[in-house]
């Protein structure tokens, strides 16, 4: 009779049994599976001898993976930590006889350099991809933004000097179109949640507003 008898953490009985390689996603994401796939101008209808769409998509994907944006700017010699406008600092202002650079500050901010004449997607479209068919909750969509190390001095002074600011991965949450920016939250292995554990919905908007 004990033969038959069920141990009472049979899920982890379970998940212990691994025979062998499987095609299960294992990875936990709180991001929607649609909004890593790239944009492609391809028609649904192949003609014969074309390549299908869905492999051209996953072709692209895997590319795109393998691009790093700090990478790609430090390879045209762009220092990221330096693309962010900081405080002056009259004491510490180098000459021209010092050979330094850069003699003149960075003090214009990213966004008059931003041109979407060319982007592949409108940011409500980019917003729209954390929809899942058959859901009303919009999920984050994954990004990476140029965000300070410290949270903390970043939010009380974004332009301090003592700021290190990186390429760090995060989940948009919202665009806001007057302001023309998105809101976004930092992400821990693909998991966008708040101060109590929750994944953050909707921009983070609650039922009560």
């Amino acid at each position: 009779v004990t033969t038959f008898k069920m141990p009472e953490d049979i899920g982890s009985v379970l998940d212990a049994q691994v025979i062998g390689p499987t095609t299960e996603n294992l990875i936990k994401s709180d991001f929607p599976e649609q909004s890593l796939k790239p944009k492609v101008q391809v028609a649904f209808q192949t003609p014969p001898g074309q390549c299908p769409r869905s492999i051209e998509i996953e072709r692209r994907r895997r590319l795109y993976l393998t691009f790093d944006i700090a990478q790609l700017l430090a390879s045209e010699g762009i220092d990221s930590n330096q693309l962010m406008p900081r405080h002056c600092d009259p004491d510490n202002m180098p000459t021209i006889a010092d050979k330094k650079d850069p003699i003149f500050p960075i003090y214009l901010p990213l966004k008059i350099f931003d041109d979407e004449e060319y982007d592949c997607r409108t940011p409500e479209e980019w917003i729209s991809l954390g929809l899942e068919p058959g859901s009303r909750d919009r999920k984050p969509v994954p990004g990476k933004a140029l965000l300070p190390t410290d949270d903390v001095l970043g939010h009380e002074d974004p332009k301090s000097q003592k700021l290190i600011y990186k390429w760090i991965d995060v989940g948009v949450l919202d665009y806001d179109k007057e302001t023309k920016l998105y809101l976004v939250h930092k992400s821990d292995n693909g998991l966008v949640h708040d101060e109590e554990g929750t994944p953050i919905l909707n921009g983070g908007m609650t039922p009560e507003g």
